[in-house]
């Protein structure tokens, strides 16, 4: 962000990367017409802990057990919860850049402003960059360390 704005969208709530961004997001965001981000009002900001928190003693109850099959059904469903999060988070931007104000003071005909899922977009004069931070980079090294742990398990039972 050395040149501009930021948010980091953590867990359970949304920040700005310096102490106003969220605020001075708002701000322009309201001259397009788009609505405020308020991390109070975002749902999935209270679910999103109790779901991590259940899959990490998920994940460490396959561990303990060392039972192939919970550790499929532990993949699996990590799988199936990043894409719902993922489609989720798709659908969040869509409406935030899609359902605009009709009075908003700036209008350009045929322009939407859906921030990417992932990578970089140009929105009018902003460049927006979403990318995975720590924690989604450790979500997927766990998905690859249980399917690498899986498939290792399959391989040496096969030797036997």
């Amino acid at each position: 962000y050395p040149e501009g704005i930021g948010l980091h969208i953590w867990l359970h709530t949304i920040e700005g990367h310096k102490p106003h961004d969220l605020a001075n997001i708002n701000g322009l965001n309201h001259y397009i017409g788009m609505k405020k981000i308020v991390p109070d009002s975002i749902p999935e900001l209270k679910i999103l802990p109790y779901i991590i928190g259940f899959m990490i003693l998920f994940g460490l109850t396959v561990f303990a057990l060392k039972k192939r099959s919970l550790a499929w059904i532990w993949v699996i469903l990590f799988l199936v919860l990043s894409i719902i999060g993922l489609y989720d988070f798709y659908l969040w931007g869509y409406d935030y850049g899609h359902d605009l104000d009709p009075h908003a003071a700036i209008k350009v005909p045929g322009m939407s402003y859906q921030p990417p899922l992932i990578g970089t977009k140009q929105l009018l004069n902003f460049t927006s960059t979403s990318l995975p931070a720590m924690g989604g980079i450790i979500i997927g090294i766990s998905i690859l360390l249980f399917m690498t742990a899986i498939y290792i398990d399959i391989r040496k039972g096969k030797q036997s």
